[in-house]
This record gives structure tokens, C-alpha cells and sequence, in this order.
């Protein structure tokens, strides 16, 4: 059922990251980083969550790795597969993964979807993702990715796509009539004969509608052409702020864009990332995130940083600011994380080896280093001030760290009437207090 605005309570979703997503928790002492290649770790993590009544849990994913050994320990496993793994020690917690409307194919990816939705009776989500940077390109048959606009263009056509498909049957389709022979109602599958400038799909899809109808929609993207689509199609997003003002300009400027396209606003779930590095005193807090940033090895996170603003800075001296920028218009990556990164340098006046600091806590997110009072008090200054309808939790090392979430900062909020006691749902489209959408072809 929708949610009522009168009931509004916070939505957390809790983003899985190897063992953590500080760039050195695989170095820290409280984690144990053969934990990233072990499924026993994630479906441990889910579980937690679970108990603790979080709406998912989400994974990120990339197509690509450097030769050097790649960042950390980010991921090992392919979204679907671990996805599937944690459906089956969980009855209710969402399961979202991130897959590329760049390099895949609507009609598989389609298939996926609907296959773990009816796996998890209705808990699945897609984070779409149109992949920035040429190395994935290069991983499938391109010498660099496409510009930023035509990504964009192929993923609106991918979603429409895709969305038929999921409703090529509709939702009384499969009889399996035995005593007839009829196994789905004449007329209640439908070819989708779609034909366009990226994909030509005729359908209908192999497998009948979901639980949910749709999984769940949702993006990550904050750049014009990204907020545009997510006004379009997103029903949930993950993004990135660092201050209340900036969230606000954004919660705002999204929810005006989602009605201005025939949207109910309150339908586009904004969840701005945080990273919690939590202490019984400030103190305290300061001591793990001043441990953590010391292992963070300054060559390698140089490395990631000229990844992401494709800007070589390996040869940069540590302690002078950036050098001078492109303009965003000339970047053809990750355009808002470009000048997430551009923007906190020069607020700031960060020299590159305070910005790598900056960054390896939580890679332009914001991280609160405090108490649990002081991040309960920073939750809902952001959900009550119109700058979140919820958070994209992402602890700085796992499992301690979304341990001390549950355990010190749950609580709060449920005092102050702010998160819910227990699940009132069994589908993520529930938890979430969306509705189920209707086939485009139903009949009467």
C-alpha cells in the first residue's frame, strides 16, 4: 500500500561492500578480508539487516578491474548469484543489485529480474547503472564507452524495453489447467514487437509476471541527464551530498522534476549515503576513523581518484591542490561525481593527499564521525528537513560496523518514532509504500 505521508518513517537500505567501504577496512584489525570471497559473510550481513527491519540490502557492481589488483576488496560476485544466495536465508528483506543498461541486453536482464523476484516471492530490486569510464568499453568489443547523452538515450529505451517485457504476461496469464490441457489463457501474452534505435525485441518474456509486477526501480545517477531519468523512472535513488543544503537542493529539485512528469512525488524515495563511524564518545569515533584513514595507501587511492575524474594525478605532489580541472562539460564519465569531488576540493581547500582522506572513508558520501546520538540527531535532521526520505547505510568496516548501527543508533530512532518496530510488508515494493503497477495489457 502507498505510504501515508502522516506515517512517514524512515527507509534504510543497508549497501553491501566487501568488508566495508572505508578504502582500508580490508586493513583494519576488526575485519577479516578473506570475508569479501565468502558468501557466509553476505548472507550473515543480510540477515542482520533483516532483524533489524532494514527495507534491502544493495550491491554495487562494476565490469571491469585493473591490472594493479583493483581497489581494496570491493566485489567478487556477480549481483544475481549472491542476490540469490541471500534469498535463501531471508523471507523479507529487499534484494537490489546493480546491472548496466550499457552492457547488457533487455530481454536476459528482464528474465534475471523477474527469475529473483519470483525467487524471493517479491523482494527484488535493479539499480540501473549506465557505466562510466572506457576500461568496461573495452571489456566488450569497444575501444572507448559511448558519451554521457547516448548512454542515457540507450537506457530509456532499454527501460521501456524491459518494462514491457515484465508485463508480456499479464498477471492471470498461467492457468495450468489440467484437466483442459490449457496452460496459459489464449490472449493474455503478448509479443512486445519493439523496434528501435538501439534494440529490435519482439518477446513475449519466458517467464510469467512477478510478484511484484516491476522489481523495484532504482538509479544512482545526479547529473542532469541522470536526474532526468530518474524523475522518469526511479523509484527509489541513492545519491550523494555532503551537506544538509546540497541534499535539500537536491530532494527538491528531483521531487519537482518526478511531478513535472506526471509522477506522485512522494513516490520517488530519495536515500542519500552515509557512512557512520560510531564511538561510545567523540572521542572515541575520531580514534577508528584516524586508524582507518592511516592505512589507507595514498599511490593507490591517487590511482582511483584519476579513475574517477579522468584526471591523471599520479605524478601530483600530496600536499598541493588539485591541479586545474576540465570543465564537467568535457567529462564524459561520472559527470556528478566529478563534481561532488571538484566541488569538496575547492570548498574545503584540500591538498590531494587530504582529499584521498576525505574520499576512502566513503568516496564523497558523507561520513559522520560521532556518536550515536549525534548521527541519530544527523538522520533526522535530513529525513524531518526535506533533504532525504531515507539512508543508503554504509559502514565503514563489516560486520562491526553495521553492527554498532543496529545495536546504538535503531534504537534511538525507534524511540523518537522515527524507523519502524518490524516489517508491516512482505514485498520490497511494501517496504518501500509503493504501489504494485498494473500491466500495460490487462484486460478487463
Amino acid at each position: 500500500m502507498p505510504e501515508d505521508a502522516a506515517e512517514r518513517q524512515l527507509h534504510f537500505n543497508l549497501f553491501l561492500m566487501g568488508v566495508g567501504h572505508h578504502e582500508a577496512a580490508w586493513r583494519h584489525p576488526r575485519t577479516d578480508p578473506s570475508d569479501a570471497g565468502d558468501v557466509a559473510h553476505f548472507q550473515q550481513l543480510a540477515r542482520a539487516a533483516e532483524a533489524a527491519s532494514f527495507d534491502s540490502v544493495f550491491l554495487a557492481d562494476g565490469v571491469e578491474a585493473r591490472s594493479d589488483g583493483g581497489w581494496g576488496l570491493i566485489s567478487h560476485f556477480e549481483p544475481f548469484t549472491l542476490l540469490t544466495a541471500l534469498a535463501a536465508v531471508t523471507t523479507r528483506i529487499g534484494l537490489i543489485g546493480t546491472v548496466s543498461t550499457g552492457f547488457s541486453e533487455p530481454y536476459n536482464l528482464a528474465r534475471q529480474f523477474a527469475s529473483l523476484d519470483h525467487i524471493s516471492h517479491g523482494r527484488a530490486g535493479w539499480n540501473i547503472v549506465t557505466s562510466a569510464g572506457d576500461r568496461a568499453a573495452q571489456n566488450f568489443g569497444r575501444s572507448a564507452n559511448q558519451d554521457h547523452a547516448v548512454r542515457y538515450e540507450r537506457a530509456a529505451e532499454f527501460l521501456d524495453v524491459v518494462t514491457a517485457l515484465w508485463d508480456s504476461w499479464e498477471d492471470d496469464a498461467l492457468l495450468l489447467d489440467r484437466a483442459s490441457g490449457a496452460f496459459a489463457a489464449p490472449g493474455r501474452v503478448h509479443d512486445v514487437d519493439h523496434v528501435g534505435k538501439h534494440f529490435q525485441v519482439r518477446g513475449p518474456l519466458n517467464i510469467p509476471r512477478s510478484p511484484q509486477g516491476h522489481p523495484l526501480l532504482v538509479q544512482a545517477g545526479s547529473s542532469d541527464d541522470g536526474r532526468a531519468f530518474a524523475a522518469r523512472w526511479a523509484e527509489a535513488v541513492f545519491t550523494a551530498q555532503q551537506t544538509l543544503a546540497e541534499g535539500q537542493a537536491f530532494y527538491g529539485d528531483l521531487k519537482r522534476q518526478a511531478a513535472e512528469a506526471g509522477r506522485d512525488p512522494a513516490q520517488v524515495k530519495i536515500l542519500p549515503g552515509v557512512v557512520p563511524v560510531l564511538g561510545s564518545t567523540e572521542a572515541e569515533a575520531r580514534a577508528l576513523d584516524e586508524e582507518l584513514d592511516a592505512l589507507i595507501s595514498p599511490a593507490r587511492a591517487v590511482g582511483v581518484l584519476s579513475t574517477v575524474l579522468g584526471v591523471d594525478l599520479t605524478d601530483h605532489p600530496l600536499d598541493e591542490p588539485l591541479p586545474p580541472l576540465p570543465p564537467v562539460t568535457e567529462i564524459n564519465g561520472a559527470k556528478s561525481r566529478f563534481e561532488l569531488i571538484r566541488d569538496l576540493a575547492e570548498r574545503d581547500r584540500l591538498t590531494l593527499r587530504q582529499l584521498v582522506g576525505r574520499l576512502g572513508g566513503g568516496r564523497g558520501h558523507q561520513v559522520v564521525v560521532g556518536t550515536p546520538e549525534q548521527l541519530a540527531d544527523h538522520i533526522e535532521t535530513w529525513f524531518t528537513q526535506g533533504a532525504a526520505d531515507g539512508f543508503n547505510i554504509m559502514p565503514p568496516i563489516l560486520p562491526g560496523g553495521l553492527d554498532d548501527f543496529v545495536e546504538q543508533v535503531v534504537p534511538i530512532l525507534r524511540t523518537r518514532g522515527l524507523f519502524r518496530e518490524g516489517y508491516t510488508g512482505r514485498t520490497l515494493r511494501e517496504h518501500y509504500g509503493l504501489p504494485r503497477p498494473a500491466g500495460r495489457y490487462a484486460t478487463a
